[in-house]
């Protein structure tokens, strides 16, 4: 079984922060690509930040740059997403998702998702 559930999402006003966690099952984590996703509204689907296993290509679109972080444990199979300085524009649901050695930050490389996790930034 693989499998990947992401947790904390949840309201928040601007400003404020939130810690999306993924937790990874049946496969081990530190051997993937790493990726957070995002889909607003009448929106495609679209990458956030992503990870390859060997740290050489971290990305982050540009909405996000300088206020996300993309990170992962290996010993806790866990990937994070920490989101400071939230917008509104930042809503959407959040997608966590990887892929067998090294990828690019796009929906179509990633093999493995999670069920999402909804993300609301308002007053």
């Amino acid at each position: 079984q693989l499998q990947l559930v992401e947790s904390g999402g949840g309201l928040v006003q601007p400003g404020g922060s939130l810690r999306l966690s993924c937790v990874a099952s049946g496969f081990t984590l530190e051997h993937y690509t790493i990726g957070w996703f995002r889909q607003a509204p009448g929106k495609e689907r679209e990458g956030v930040s992503c990870r390859r296993m060997n740290g050489g290509y971290i990305y982050y679109a540009d909405s996000v740059k300088g206020r996300f972080t993309i990170s992962r444990d290996n010993a806790k199979n866990t990937m994070y997403l920490q989101m400071n300085s939230l917008k509104p524009e930042d809503t959407g649901v959040y997608y966590c998702a990887t892929r067998s050695g090294s990828s690019w930050c796009s929906p179509d490389g990633m093999d493995y998702w999670g069920k999402g996790t909804l993300v609301t930034v308002s007053s």
